[in-house]
């Protein structure tokens, strides 16, 4: 497909400049006016939550149905860009999308770029490779993919920066894409009870992983593995806004993380269960002749 840049340029000033650019297809539709009022947000469908087990027992998280995003603006960290989908089921729709970043000739500048086109940018799913329903965007200049959480969209650390060269604004999406801190403030016992259901979902999957660590090298690997994981979610989790006082970061990541790991656990078991079982003749132990005493 033939894409054609139209960039807009605006400079504003807080301390340091901002650029921001527009990048568009032809006969894209125009953004609506600064300080129109958003489109309400659609209800979010039932059964989209990770829905808790009974008290005493792990919860066993749920990937979040891709509806539950219908409408919501999303921004990186609770504070930058917006990341705005529509849909369901296996194809989703990128209806507004923001990227902020800083400049390519000059790194002290920061840069925001708008991308719209002339038709919806279509994310696709790809299954559920991690436990999370994950989709693949492709956005012009910047391929992106996102794992679906409840209220919520976790993009995987870019290996290279997205770079728009019109705009002079490089970016990444990677990161968290969730509420601002309004939204969250709205209700914190939420976000906490998420957090401890997911925690205790994740220590379930990790005894059974335990379990299997004996004779199986993948899951001692995978147990590894986990012992990284606070301190990865920590430093993914420090720029999220109000963080600190309210979590959500922290309980959307140990979200991810359960449902990776109940994925990975799964494959384990269908592994165990592929293995041929040892014949009765090489399990049967063999007896010592005993010898008559002279």
């Amino acid at each position: 497909m033939n894409w054609r840049v139209l960039i807009l340029v605006c400079c504003f000033g807080l301390g340091a400049s901002v650029a921001r650019a527009q990048l568009a297809l032809p006969g894209a539709a125009p953004e609506p006016p600064a300080g129109a009022p958003a489109p309400a947000a659609r209800p979010k469908k039932a059964g989209g939550a990770p829905k808790s087990g009974a008290a005493g027992k792990a919860a066993k998280v749920s990937a979040p149905d891709p509806a539950n995003l219908e409408g919501r603006p999303l921004l990186l960290n609770g504070q930058d860009g917006l990341l705005q989908v529509s849909g369901s089921g296996k194809t989703l729709q990128i209806d507004k999308l923001r990227l902020a970043g800083e400049g390519v000739s000059d790194p002290s500048q920061r840069c925001v770029v708008d991308i719209v086109g002339e038709k919806p940018i279509i994310a696709t799913s790809v299954g559920r490779p991690d436990g999370l329903e994950r989709f693949e965007a492709d956005v012009p200049a910047c391929p992106f993919t996102f794992d679906v959480l409840d209220g919520g969209a976790l993009v995987p650390a870019q290996i290279t920066a997205c770079v728009f060269k019109a705009a002079d604004c490089q970016t990444s999406p990677g990161g968290l894409w969730g509420p601002d801190a309004t939204e969250l403030e709205k209700d914190p016992a939420a976000i906490e009870k998420r957090r401890s259901d997911a925690e205790k979902a994740m220590g379930k999957a990790v005894h059974a992983i335990e379990e299997r660590t004996k004779d199986n090298p993948g899951a001692a690997n995978l147990l590894d593995d986990q012992n990284g994981f606070p301190g990865e979610r920590a430093d993914a989790c420090r720029s999220y806004v109000k963080e600190s006082a309210l979590g959500y970061c922290a309980a959307s990541l140990t979200e991810a993380r359960a449902a990776l790991l109940q994925a990975r656990l799964a494959a384990l078991q269908l592994e165990a269960a592929s293995k041929p079982g040892k014949s009765a003749a090489e399990t049967k132990k063999k007896k010592k002749p005993v010898s008559d005493p002279d």
